[in-house]
């Protein structure tokens, strides 16, 4: 069975990024292949995701895209530890937690860019409708974490993952977190499957 994740070159997409930990938690072996955005490499011929984007997996000849697919292609078709959550009302919240980061908080992914993680930290401060999408962020995760509680469930899912990257766009840049979002976000990224994306050698970032 081979796999193979095509991912960004600067290793900064977030959606790249759950793939990659959802494979690395499941325990599968993957080959990486970076695709520069900046250079239309996923403009060639040669690249057959269906959408034209990354992250996309190729699992033998089948080619899947979007990295909310990817995790629960993964889920289903590899063996290893659970992704996503045993309990169906759980699983549904997970789900749920992915689509809501994935399509809100535009003002927010703009001003605190992933290329602020990896990258040069942002310089200006938030815009009031960059704050407002914060309020809304801490608002609407304030009352899925209990006080004290590392994981939106009893162990550990990949929305865990996707939701701590969010909230690491604020407090990598100095952003002000409530407490106990700031050790939820930062407890997640001692993750090993995390730090294994975090750690990866990066070229020098231009723009595209």
């Amino acid at each position: 069975m081979a796999l193979t994740l095509y991912v960004d070159r600067f290793w900064i997409s977030p959606y790249a990024m759950s793939a990659f930990v959802a494979l690395t938690e499941k325990g599968a072996m993957f080959e990486t292949k970076e695709i520069g955005l900046d250079k239309k490499e996923h403009q060639q011929a040669t690249y057959l995701a269906h959408t034209g984007r990354i992250p996309s997996l190729k699992h033998d000849d089948f080619w899947l895209a979007e990295s909310s697919a990817i995790g629960e292609y993964v889920e289903e078709r590899l063996s290893g530890p659970r992704i996503y959550p045993a309990d169906m009302k759980e699983r549904a919240l997970c789900r749920e937690i992915q689509a809501w980061i994935r399509s809100d908080f535009m003002p927010l992914r703009e001003e605190r860019a992933t290329t602020t993680i990896w990258y040069e930290r942002a310089k200006s401060p938030l815009s009031e409708k960059a704050k407002h999408a914060a309020e809304r962020l801490i608002h609407g995760v304030s009352q899925l974490l209990k006080p004290g509680q590392l994981h939106l469930f009893a162990n550990w899912c990949i929305a865990d993952t996707d939701l701590a990257l969010m909230l690491q766009r604020l407090n990598l840049n100095g952003d002000v977190l409530p407490v106990g979002l700031k050790t939820y976000a930062e407890n997640q990224w001692k993750r090993p499957s995390v730090r294994a994306w975090n750690n990866r050698q990066r070229p020098p970032y231009v723009a595209y």
